[in-house]
């Protein structure tokens, strides 16, 4: 018997281009909760926000920043000379800039990369095996952990 999805404030900033992204979504789906989806690249958070979950994720703006497919290299923004606040606002100016997906939870708030990292923050365990995107088992039929 399949059971309803429960309400759970669980916050996942998505790309749904971005194949982590995508497995971190299907991970919070398999536990069993519809986790609130805010596609950040259209719907990008207030500086107010973003700065707050960095702070609560444990990060510096630096270890937010996503390089690979972004304006990174051209904005020059891997100079150490750089302050937090020009990173911030190179990421409110270019939201791609911002590392995904980051998820909040009650449990915490988390840059899942890997997409495993989603484990951490789910209240319950996962309710059926899941594998992600490119074959790799994640979890087996028991709702356990594949080591």
């Amino acid at each position: 018997m399949t059971s309803k999805p429960q309400t759970t404030d669980i916050v996942i900033y998505h790309n749904p281009e971005c194949g982590t992204s995508r497995n971190v979504l299907a991970m919070v789906r398999n536990a069993g909760i519809e986790p609130h989806v805010v596609e950040y690249l259209k719907t990008p958070p207030s500086r107010p926000l973003l700065e707050r979950l960095i702070a609560r994720a444990g990060l510096t703006p630096r270890d937010l920043l996503r390089e690979k497919g972004t304006p990174y290299a051209e904005l020059g923004l891997g100079d150490p000379a750089l302050s937090d606040e020009a990173l911030i606002d190179a990421m409110m100016a270019h939201p791609i800039l911002i590392n995904r997906p980051l998820v909040v939870s009650p449990l915490g708030v988390r840059l899942c990369r890997p997409s495993e990292a989603v484990l951490d923050l789910l209240p319950d365990g996962q309710q059926g095996a899941f594998v992600k995107e490119d074959g790799t088992p994640v979890i087996d039929a028991a709702g356990n952990r594949v080591a």
